[in-house]
């Protein structure tokens, strides 16, 4: 039977994509109809900064709240000290309890963009589960949330099935911590009236366990709903680019590597990106996701600008998109390309052109470097580069000497 959305909410989720799992749409649907919804997402803070691939359920946070309902973003101040085993092939390392409040300070400056915080009843809430995990009691924690865990339930998850099927250790430590998780959707429902958990598809274990110990301890219909795993079309994990994680901090990854990576993206994805990741009428995502030929171009400009203007605000997506057409057509130096900046002291022991692109981050080691020249991978202003040991002095750098690897990735590099 099809399912017919009557919440706008929900409506929006299946309609842009949003929508894998849901234990109970209908009920949902009903309870959205009736009131405000309060939902969260949780985030253990194992980075200073999110990265795209928590900008799927960030944007379904920010459709939630202008739905008309509450979002409530968890950080994992207390989870992080377990880390999530799912899907992982092995544990994650433990990091320092300073070190865990200083990522959430730096996980906290997305949010801000995407969501209204405030006391209203559909204010976002910015909540912590260090508040009630930092101070549980062993044994009164066995004894009152133990108790409702079957073992044998809990090792026929997939996220631990898969670890144990590889014969991969499973420590007690990470096993814990689905429990630790349905305990956070057990204390906001009682603490905020929460009445929904999202999610990836891989937390779905977790957000079930959520929900039976809600019922178990306090009898109430709680709901979970997840979103699917996006690959890109040629098979690859979103969010990840040649040089790793894409962040949405600008001090960990600047607004027109940002825009660059959205403007990098296969034809075929455009369509349901734009869907998910805009806020643009399904008709406007539709009709650009069918251009064909050069045309394609212009629509991946349009996803850029708008997830960079979500993400860092309308200067800075103006400024890619400047950058953009600059070094590209016009094969200028965009100024707001990323930079590298040397000293004069660097500079005048000499440096080589394969040492540039290691500093510059275009290449991973001297020996990718060297690859990259000779292969005719390597320009240098605009020109092809085939010298990999060519030495650069601060003669050489009077104007701001611009790295090509490929035929996207720029770096300026100056003399400070």
């Amino acid at each position: 039977m099809t399912y017919h959305p009557k919440s706008d909410f929900m409506r929006v989720m299946k309609e842009r994509g949003f929508l894998a799992d849901c234990t109970d749409c209908q009920g949902l649907d009903e309870a959205l109809l009736k009131d405000v919804v309060p939902a969260y997402i949780g985030y253990d803070a194992t980075a200073k900064s999110l990265h795209v691939g928590h900008l799927l359920n960030i944007m379904m946070l920010r459709w939630l709240q202008k739905t008309g309902h509450k979002p409530i973003t968890l950080m994992g101040g207390g989870t992080t000290k377990v880390g999530d085993p799912s899907f992982r092939a092995e544990e994650r390392p433990l990091i320092s309890a300073a070190q865990i409040d200083a990522n959430i300070e730096g996980m906290k400056q997305v949010f801000a963009k995407f969501l209204a915080y405030g006391d209203e009843p559909a204010d976002a809430l910015m909540l912590n589960n260090a508040e009630w995990l930092d101070t549980l009691n062993y044994l009164d924690f066995l004894r009152d949330i133990g108790r409702h865990f079957s073992i044998n339930r809990m090792l026929s998850f997939e996220s631990v099935k898969s670890r144990l099927d590889r014969e991969q250790s499973l420590s007690f430590l990470e096993f814990n911590y689905m429990i630790l998780q349905a305990y956070d959707f057990l204390e906001l429902n009682r603490r905020y009236g929460c009445l929904l958990q999202m999610g990836g598809s891989d937390q779905w274990g977790n957000i079930v366990n959520g929900i039976d110990l809600t019922r178990r301890v306090l009898d109430h219909e709680i709901y979970g709903l997840t979103s699917p795993l996006l690959t890109t079309s040629d098979g690859r994990k979103m969010g990840k680019s040649a040089g790793g994680a894409v962040w949405l901090n600008a001090d960990m990854l600047s607004p027109y590597e940002f825009w660059q990576f959205w403007r990098n993206t296969t034809d075929a994805d455009i369509g349901r990106f734009l869907k998910l990741y805009t806020e643009l009428p399904i008709d406007e995502c539709d009709r650009l996701g069918a251009l064909a030929g050069s045309e394609i171009n212009d629509a991946k400009i349009v996803l850029a600008n708008e997830v960079t203007r979500l993400v860092h605000g309308f200067a800075a997506a103006e400024a890619a998109a400047s950058t953009a057409r600059e070094v590209f057509e016009k094969g200028g130096v965009g100024e707001d390309l990323p930079t590298l900046t040397l000293s004069k002291a660097v500079l005048e022991e000499g440096i080589t052109l394969a040492q540039l692109f290691v500093r510059s981050g275009l290449a991973g080691s001297g020996k990718e470097a060297k690859r990259l020249i000779t292969e005719g991978g390597a320009r240098v202003n605009d020109a092809a580069a085939t010298d990999a040991g060519r030495m650069f002095r601060p003669a050489d750098l009077t104007a701001p000497l611009k790295l090509t690897a490929g035929k996207k990735r720029h770096v300026l590099v100056v003399l400070g």
